[in-house]
């Protein structure tokens, strides 16, 4: 099976909880593993304002994870994150390695 890097950021709701942000990294640390994700990396990017109103939000919190996987795993992801009221925005992208682009 082929791996490549990918980033995913999402934007969460402002008004969830500390608490509540933990539990869905958790979630998807956890999702990523049993769909055989590895090198994961989660960066918390805190509360930031939104450039134009996302959904009626002004603000929203910024979580970015970095992960080594499938195609298949960021289909999950994604369509986890498509279900969720309290995601606002995500996007994944893939990482190119300098070493692997060929000129």
């Amino acid at each position: 099976m082929n791996f490549n890097h990918y980033e995913t950021i999402y934007i969460l709701q402002p008004n969830i909880t500390e608490a509540e942000n933990l539990a869905l990294v958790n979630q998807y640390k956890s999702l990523m593993k049993k769909y055989g994700g590895h090198n994961i990396s989660i960066q918390h990017k805190g509360r930031r304002h939104l450039n134009y109103n996302i959904q009626s939000y002004y603000d929203g919190i910024y979580v970015q994870i970095n992960y080594t996987a499938s195609s298949n795993l960021v289909k999950i992801l994604e369509k986890n994150m498509r279900l969720r009221g309290d995601i606002i925005r995500y996007i994944t992208i893939k990482n190119y390695s300098t070493s692997h682009i060929k000129v």
